[in-house]
């Protein structure tokens, strides 16, 4: 039986562009602890779709959880902006809200 993480990469193999997959291995990788890998699959999805607002969100909550609070407070600047242009209002609030949290 496959786990969850090789069925998500196996999906990629066959389709690099798939942004459900991409999603998924990089929340994946966060609840396991990978973060450097999961900030990678992050950035890897926001460079193909920069209006994919979540990434931004859980990618700024995962490079917290790796001590990278600089980087973290950069990807949420960087997701309030693709929020406002794709006018997801509910996206940019848990951004900011999450930016000014920050330490």
């Amino acid at each position: 039986m496959s786990s969850r993480l090789e069925i998500l990469q196996g999906m990629l193999a066959q389709d690099p562009a798939n942004t459900f997959a991409r999603y998924g291995l990089a929340m994946e990788l966060a609840n396991q602890g990978q973060h450097a890998d999961a900030v990678r699959q992050f950035e890897e999805l926001i460079q193909n779709k920069p209006d994919y607002c979540a990434a931004y969100f859980h990618g700024g909550q995962t490079l917290e959880k790796a001590g990278e609070v600089e980087q973290a407070a950069a990807m949420y600047r960087r997701g309030i902006e693709a929020a406002r242009r794709a006018g997801d209002t509910h996206t940019r609030l848990e951004l900011e809200g999450a930016l000014a949290l920050l330490p």
